[in-house]
């Protein structure tokens, strides 16, 4: 059952790390994207992607976190103490990102909009990046089930949760960056299309450098994982690397279907060699998985709730996901309509600055 229960955990973090993570990826590029003339139709394009669903994106994290706290409450109070700093950190990324997205499309004056944009692209980045060091201060084993647990102010600094704490950041970014090639090309923009190619391309590059540097840094500073990397988790690299190269194969090649489900495949593959590399710890060396689970009439009632959620939460996320693929979420819409500015459609179909949809016929 704890095991069991440790899979549900790490799904959870898994679909946050994929579907949060294209959105913190989105704000990567918005940051990125120029001043306001040259960066306003890639913000378009990345307002209309991100708006229907980056609420629901949330609630794999909360999931996670629930898990944790109910399943393992030994590992989840030591995390607590120990990464209260990168953990508070992310949660106000969240919130700060969250109102300044909303609030930047109302608000008409330019310096409000530049203040929510940049509040929005900030968050943006440095949720991720916490989140990912958090994730590092577990994995190089600065947080114990001891007392304490850990520097409540420097458990999350080091070389392994730096490290994690980045890659966390571009792997957002690469996996906004081919889905928003998706959306451009479903829009019509062939330059815009070709803007987010060369950023795929770019960022999957630089991760990938990164990954293979960062190796060196796991076997300094997370050697109890970085065997387990080695050994269990080896196949899961070689897989993801694979994805990663005919994901980038197929996008330079102006082919989009199938490249997001190998960019998706890339950065779960990592996830699952994490998985079976600090298997069967918890949290290394000190709480094993069995040791940090909590009653079994627990375990039961989260695996009991678990399986509603699959068969409630998934089909509505899945559901919710195919409307928007398909544009049924704009109201009074048939389908997704133009992009106007002032009410004339924009060439590229992308309005140049905030947007706001013209009904379909």
């Amino acid at each position: 059952m704890s095991t069991i229960a440790a899979v549900i955990l790490w799904f959870g973090v898994t679909c946050y790390a994929v579907l949060g993570g294209a959105d913190h990826g989105a704000g990567f590029w918005d940051l990125t994207a120029g001043g306001v003339k040259r960066g306003a139709r890639p913000r378009a394009l990345i307002d209309q992607a991100i708006t229907p669903v980056w609420e629901a994106n949330n609630v794999w994290l909360i999931s996670a976190l629930v898990v944790l706290w109910k399943a393992f409450p030994p590992a989840f109070a030591s995390i607590k103490a120990a990464l209260f700093v990168p953990m508070a950190l992310a949660g106000a990324g969240i919130v700060l990102r969250g109102c300044a997205f909303v609030f930047r499309k109302p608000v008409q004056a330019l310096v409000g909009r530049r203040f929510f944009g940049a509040t929005f692209a900030l968050s943006s980045l440095l949720t991720p990046f916490f989140l990912g060091a958090a994730l590092g201060a577990v994995v190089s084993d600065r947080v114990t089930a001891d007392d304490p647990p850990g520097d409540p102010l420097w458990a999350w600094i080091g070389p392994a949760p730096l490290l994690i704490g980045a890659l966390a950041v571009l792997s957002a970014a690469f996996l906004a960056a081919v889905f928003l090639v998706f959306d451009a090309r479903r829009a019509g923009d062939v330059a815009l299309e070709r803007f987010f190619v060369r950023r795929a391309i770019g960022s999957a590059i630089v991760t990938g450098l990164l990954a293979v540097a960062g190796a060196f840094v796991l076997e300094r500073d997370a050697p109890i994982v970085f065997q387990g990397l080695m050994r269990a988790g080896q196949p899961f690299l070689f897989f993801s690397a694979a994805c990663g190269v005919g994901c980038l194969t197929l996008i330079a090649s102006g082919i989009t279907r199938g490249a997001r489900s190998l960019a998706v495949g890339a950065v779960v593959a990592v996830l699952g060699g994490w998985g079976v590399a600090q298997y069967p710890y918890l949290l290394p060396t000190s709480l094993t998985i069995a040791e940090a689970a909590g009653a079994p009439a627990t375990l039961r009632w989260v695996l009991f709730v678990s399986l509603i959620a699959v068969f409630t939460v998934v089909p509505a996320l899945a559901l919710l996901f195919v409307l928007d693929r398909r544009g049924r979420l704009e109201a009074g819409s048939k389908g997704r309509g133009p992009l106007v500015v002032a009410g004339e459609v924009h060439p590229s179909g992308i309005r140049p600055d905030w947007w706001t949809h013209a009904p379909s016929p």
